[in-house]
């Protein structure tokens, strides 16, 4: 039988179900699995959904050896997938940290082998990052003169 512990100090959806808890919806009943002592939100599975879905899109990128992907792109979208995997895997939504951890896995890929460029491999992080870096250093060290200089009203054109 299941047994639905009540307290009024605790929130419903901090209540943890355990063999003997009784749930309290059809949709519960469908996410308490207490065979493996495993619950679920419903949300864990949407975004394992969208996460599929995106590997799912990248997969191509990944096999078409012609593809050029900037690491500008790849590597920020690589380095949110980390960040929600970590994320979710700290909130409990072990799916949604795996598929996540799969994007993120995806998007490496590109980075390493997709980027426009003569190399190749893991090491293409490391030269976005320091690229990235002397930029930002150009920017704050240069200086403007007066024929570059843009007038908040003119057009940069």
């Amino acid at each position: 039988m299941w047994n639905h512990p009540r307290s009024s100090s605790v929130p419903d959806r901090y209540l943890v179900f355990d063999r003997d808890t009784e749930p309290r919806s059809d949709t519960e009943k469908y996410l308490l699995v207490p065979e493996l002592e495993l619950s679920m939100m419903w949300q864990d599975l949407i975004f394992l959904a969208g996460s599929v879905l995106s590997i799912v899109f990248l997969a191509p990128t990944v096999r078409d050896v012609t593809a050029n992907i900037p690491l500008a792109s790849s590597v920020p979208s690589m380095t949110i997938g980390a960040i929600y995997a970590a994320t979710y895997a700290t909130m409990g939504m072990r799916f949604s940290a795996f598929g996540s951890l799969g994007v993120a896995v995806m998007w490496s890929l590109i980075v390493s082998y997709r980027s426009p460029g003569p190399h190749d491999g893991p090491a293409n992080v490391g030269r976005f990052a320091r690229s990235l870096v002397r930029q930002a250093y150009q920017t704050v060290t240069e200086t403007t003169t007066e024929d570059e200089y843009v007038a908040p009203s003119q057009s940069a054109d």
